[in-house]
């Protein structure tokens, strides 16, 4: 990812909405249907370590925190109540085989190159134990590429058909999936396939807080749509493709 990215992210992603949507929708993932024996968990891709520090605090888990990127983990270290950072690839773990009990994978395989997600959720199923759980998060269609994709580095997307195959060839079992920010979809295509091309604007972040007032009113969508999916449904297209997965017992 783009180096500078991980600063934009620090400065927003507390009180974003996208951030703080996509938070709430996890947290409702987890209750329905994640276990409560859940205790050491890897943050795989952990950015600045939000994330992991947002679990650790919101379900008393033991997050461990990885990534590939040093900016990223010197965010992370300053963050508390964590069980440890190391720098590493999520192709390669550094890790003991059957080490967690829960990996997330939030918004990193669009960085990697095409195909080599199944190597990263080999070596997910490798560090699960019997049992444990991939919660995956990552971008949805190609057609939905934008100045922030190249802003990011971004250099795949993803279908939901796509992830599930890779799950089940890694040797894991599709328990839940959805698309995601899918109400504002609308707005996506008309600001990605249509705004961005007349104006010819350079790459750049969409990473960034807006005025309080609409903050307030896309987060609230995001809110409706983790709603729905707490209840169990599911949305058949959007901008994120989620995945819960699980490893054989």
């Amino acid at each position: 990812m783009n180096p500078a990215e991980f600063q934009n992210i620090a400065a927003a992603e507390e009180r974003m909405w996208w951030f703080r949507g996509m938070r709430e929708i996890f947290r409702r993932i987890a209750a329905r249907h994640l276990p409560a024996s859940i205790r050491d968990v890897l943050d795989a891709g952990c950015g600045t370590g939000a994330n992991a520090e947002w679990m650790a605090r919101t379900f008393g888990w033991r997050v461990a925190c990885l990534d590939f990127a040093e900016e990223g983990l010197r965010y992370a270290a300053r963050r508390a109540g964590l069980a440890g950072f190391v720098r590493g690839d999520v192709r390669a773990l550094p890790f003991r085989r059957r080490s967690f009990d829960l990996i997330t994978i939030f918004d990193v395989l669009a960085h990697l190159d095409p195909e080599q997600e199944a190597e990263a959720l080999r070596e997910a199923e490798r560090c699960l134990r019997p049992g444990g759980w991939l919660f995956l998060r990552a971008s949805a269609f190609r057609w939905l590429r934008s100045r922030h994709s190249e802003f990011v580095n971004e250099k795949q997307r993803f279908t939901l058909p796509h992830l599930l195959d890779t799950a089940r060839r890694a040797g894991l079992r599709p328990r839940f999936s959805t698309y995601a920010n899918s109400l504002l979809l609308p707005v996506a295509v008309a600001k990605f396939r249509l705004v961005e091309p007349l104006l010819r604007a350079p790459a750049a972040s969409g990473v960034h807080l807006g005025p309080e007032w609409l903050e307030t009113a896309l987060g609230k969508v995001l809110e409706l749509e983790a709603r729905r999916i707490g209840r169990g449904g599911r949305f058949p297209i959007g901008q994120s493709a989620i995945l819960l997965a699980q490893k054989e017992a």
